[in-house]
């Protein structure tokens, strides 16, 4: 039965690869507009592949280093199963998420000016379906990759969980570096862009004039297309890989009730991915006047598929099987566990809409108090952020409580392979947003009717929701697939309950340790960040001084000097924050030991669930009451309650796009390594 499922599976993840070539020629095939917007999406296009060219450069480097380390532990310690095949194993992890994040960026750079010339030819309804096409093209790259390399592993590794566990780890190292560098540069332009342009200059967001607003529009790319993508391959990958790693790990002495929790993670998958395709097709089919309405129609129905596909799938192959404590389960209870994951991610998806959507009072209120100057957006806007941690932080405690109550830790893991089976369809609708953005700036950029920009603009604010809801979703699925990691470290490294107690002071100085992480992690990348706006800062300055009529409009800008500068900075400022990462974990588990890293993990995971949570939701609030004033609230645009919005805006954009996603993968970055090298630490 498992070998029938890994073959189902590989089937599946060609099937959707198969798809995304179809939507991507759909895409390609559309109507670019005419050559001043075909121009403007070229300098995009070739200003992403610069830096994903750059940056796979410098990751691959760290790749090569670590993949040469797991082929000589054998040298060292032969009695450790480390070796070239899980070296292997980890390049295929690096490998095929960068593959997926290059495939998504490419399209969705060609999408946005055939989004600008659907909206001018067809509408709103017609701009909505190339844009959610070409998120879908790296929705399902990101499954689709995932889960094909995932098969290609356990498939040739025969199930070895010391091998598999590499292949999440090298798609942790990725995620981690496109995160935060793509994070840093599209921050450092936005910054630039909106301080010198609309704040000091006075003219228009992605005004041509502008130097700053291609390499702005680059970065909406590489950090919330490219970044997304790795982040979620990374989770989605991790969850499954938890699952595997737990039921190999469960003594029941049966080999049909090992075969059948091995099996259930595949087959929840496959049936993810097929509800994905069909979200897509409903939103596509169905768009209309409301594209909120659609792409969260289609999100839910993607959910609804999935609960109903796992229910039959338990109920036709699941058994009664007795977990690694000896305590006895029934055959429903990974279903019980992944409706857990799926339900609970839906809720800390709406809490995050909550909070940093127009239509709520959250955000009303923020640009209300808008008006009293740029302070009181700023304090209220991380105000916003912190209350928004509580609902979400119960939310996960529960569903970590009753998916361990109903599967022990293959529940928890269950939980997060649960929320994270609809990954495609959830990268689909996030990286819907970045498109819809670039095709209000070619609208701008090619001076279009303003009818044009009206239509983008109602896309750009359904995807500023939908992201803040997608950043939610990963966020608390980082939670949940560290969780599943950490205890499939506990297992490997055979650690008692008295290790890991509380009575325990390496666990302790663990816990305190891990607490601390995530906000040095997070001050190391505001710091990357506030160095790359200060030069593009100086830089859209100097090119507003020193080139003859571009204020007047007489001449263009050297956008390609601010692309240069956004890539230098994303690449220097993402080093410190990934041998953060990297480091830490082989350097306290050596050194003092397994107990002390466990606690350092929980740390760490406790610590940075609400640093992300609160970060992401911060920058979301902020963004959105300036687009909630923008629509003509409280003096509209032009007005100071506009100009306050813009000054907190700009400090909540390293909160949600650089800080907040960042920290998800350091959760789950330091979890997989831990795991891969448990068993060193206990040879």
């Amino acid at each position: 039965m498992e070998t029938a499922f890994i073959i189902v599976c590989g089937i599946a993840a060609l099937a959707a690869l198969v798809f995304v070539w179809l939507l991507a020629n759909s895409v390609v095939r559309m109507d670019p507009g005419n050559q001043t917007m075909q121009d403007i999406s070229t300098l995009v296009q070739q200003g992403a592949r610069a830096f994903l060219k750059r940056e796979y450069t410098w990751v691959f480097s760290f790749v090569f280093v670590i993949a040469v380390l797991f082929s000589i532990v054998p040298m060292l310690y032969p009695e450790v199963q480390l070796g070239w095949p899980t070296a292997l194993a980890f390049m295929l992890g690096s490998t095929m998420s960068a593959t997926a994040g290059y495939i998504g960026m490419s399209i969705a750079t060609k999408a946005n000016c055939r989004t600008t010339q659907a909206a001018m030819s067809g509408g709103l309804k017609a701009a909505l379906g190339v844009a959610v096409s070409g998120g879908a093209v790296m929705g399902l790259s990101v499954v689709g990759l995932g889960l094909l390399g995932l098969v290609i592993v356990y498939f040739l590794a025969k199930g070895n969980p010391v091998i598999v566990n590499g292949y999440a780890m090298g798609a942790s190292l990725m995620a981690l570096f496109a995160r935060s560098g793509g994070g840093i540069y599209t921050k450092g332009a936005d910054m630039g862009a909106d301080l010198v342009g609309k704040v000091e200059a006075g003219i228009p967001e992605d005004d041509p004039r502008n130097p700053a607003v291609i390499a702005d529009n680059v970065g909406d790319n590489v950090g919330d297309v490219a970044g997304l993508g790795a982040d979620l391959f990374e989770s989605y990958c991790a969850s499954i890989i938890a699952s595997l790693a737990i039921a190999a790990s469960v003594a029941t002495g049966m080999g049909s009730e090992s075969t059948v929790l091995t099996v259930i993670p595949f087959g929840v998958a496959v049936i993810g991915l097929v509800a994905s395709i069909i979200g897509v097709f409903y939103v596509k089919i169905f768009g209309s006047s409301n594209p909120q309405g659609a792409l969260m129609g289609g999100t839910y129905i993607s959910a609804i598929l999935t609960i109903i596909g796992t229910a039959v799938l338990v109920f036709a192959i699941g058994e009664d099987w007795t977990g690694v404590s000896v305590v006895a389960y029934s055959k429903m209870a990974p279903f019980y566990a992944c409706l857990i994951g799926i339900v609970s991610g839906m809720v800390v998806g709406f809490m995050s809409e909550y909070y940093t959507s127009g239509h709520y009072k959250p955000v009303k209120k923020l640009a209300e108090n808008s008006q009293s100057g740029p302070a009181l957006t700023v304090t209220d806007g991380i105000a916003v952020g912190m209350e928004s941690t509580a609902i979400p932080v119960i939310i996960l405690a529960g569903a970590v409580i009753l998916s361990f109550h109903f599967g022990g830790f293959y529940g928890v893991a269950l939980a997060a392979l649960g929320m994270l089976a609809t990954t495609g369809m959830v990268v689909a609708v996030d990286s819907y947003g970045p498109i819809a953005d670039n095709a209000g700036g070619i609208a701008e950029m090619a001076h279009l009717d303003p009818s044009v920009r009206k239509i983008t603009d109602n896309l750009d604010s359904v995807g500023n929701t939908t992201a803040a809801i997608g950043k939610g979703f990963a966020i608390g699925s980082a939670a949940f697939a560290a969780i599943g990691l950490i205890s499939a470290f506990l297992v490997s490294t055979k650690m008692s309950e008295a290790a890991v107690s509380l009575i325990n002071v390496k666990v302790i100085a663990g816990l305190m340790f891990g607490g601390m992480l995530p906000y040095y992690f997070s001050s190391q990348l505001f710091r990357a960040v506030t160095k790359a706006a200060y030069k593009m800062i100086e830089e859209v300055r100097r090119q507003f001084r020193e080139i003859p009529g571009l204020m007047e409009g007489n001449a263009k800008p050297d956008s390609a000097r601010c692309v240069a500068i956004s890539t230098q900075g994303a690449i220097e400022g993402m080093m410190v924050p990934g041998l953060i990462a990297i480091i830490v974990p082989p350097l306290v588990g050596f050194t003092v030991g397994p107990e002390a890293l466990a606690g350092v993990l929980i740390g760490t995971l406790i610590s940075g669930l609400v640093v992300g949570i609160q970060a992401a939701n911060s920058g979301g609030a902020m963004d959105n009451a300036k687009k909630y004033i923008e629509e003509g609230h409280f003096g509209g645009k032009g007005s100071d309650a506009h100009k306050a919005a813009v000054v907190g805006d700009t400090v909540g954009d390293p909160l949600k796009d650089t800080v907040g996603p960042s920290i998800n993968i350091l959760i789950k970055l330091m979890a997989v390594i831990s795991l891969v090298l448990g068993p060193l630490m206990i040879a």
